[in-house]
């Protein structure tokens, strides 16, 4: 069994499906994957921000570079179960994700600066001069019902579908549980595409014809575009 891994550089590809395309696209998919290992849980972010969610509203503006701070955990933690606090960094198309684990209630205590991280390692150190620089705290939780393939040929391929998303911005620690408001349409999913280099071909050929197109999508800047802005700012946008 593969080692949990705590870094990754790879392209990352995001496609919103309808349920008609997303059965007729499983259809032929399904004998081409297999679960992986975390096949089904439920995935639960809690994304820290400014006040006036900049770091968010940087990264819908698309520029070369973006970074973004998270913690996440598979399925609802207790404050003693493992979670991973995620430094995720985007470089003209290709993703940089750091992370390191600690129980539940070390990470919120260390984000909050009430305490320092439990491992003094060189990500952690990495976080640690994020938080330095930016005055981030919890600003809205994201879950969603996840399972996950690798292709059976290359496991390095990995293959997710999101459904259910939901979001909130109160209660924001992930062992309050996984509830909240649904985000996109009824049967909508997110198939996410996670590889280290070209998709092969069987994939592209297949992604072409049944006319599944790649864009760009975030859980976190879609539910800021379509609930936070409303609540927090009036609707109006704001100008950093």
């Amino acid at each position: 069994m593969k080692e949990t891994k705590f870094t990754f550089q790879r392209y990352e590809k995001k496609y919103l499906l309808s349920r008609e395309k997303y059965q007729a696209l499983w259809q032929e998919m399904e004998p081409l994957v297999e679960p992986d290992r975390f096949f089904q849980s439920t995935v639960c972010s809690v994304y820290y921000d400014w006040e006036d969610f900049r770091l968010i509203r940087h990264s819908l503006d698309k520029p070369v570079y973006k970074e973004k701070l998270r913690l996440r955990s598979y399925n609802v933690p207790g404050p003693e179960d493992p979670v991973f606090v995620e430094l995720k960094k985007k470089y003209k198309g290709v993703v940089y994700k750091r992370r390191v684990a600690m129980a539940a209630a070390e990470a919120e205590a260390w984000l909050a600066g009430a305490a320092p991280a439990p491992d003094q390692g060189q990500i952690s150190r990495e976080i640690d001069w994020f938080l330095k620089t930016n005055p981030v705290s919890p600003r809205v939780l994201i879950a969603c019902d996840r399972r996950a393939y690798v292709a059976r040929e290359d496991e390095e391929l990995r293959i997710t579908f999101d459904s259910a998303i939901r979001w909130r911005d109160t209660d924001l620690s992930l062992t309050a549980g996984d509830q909240g408001q649904e985000l996109l349409s009824d049967g909508q999913v997110l198939m996410e595409i996670k590889l280290p280099e070209a998709a092969p071909l069987w994939l592209a050929h297949m992604l072409s014809r049944l006319e599944v197109f790649p864009r760009g999508f975030s859980k976190y800047g879609q539910c800021y575009q379509k609930e936070l802005v409303e609540k927090y700012f009036d609707g109006v946008m704001v100008i950093a």
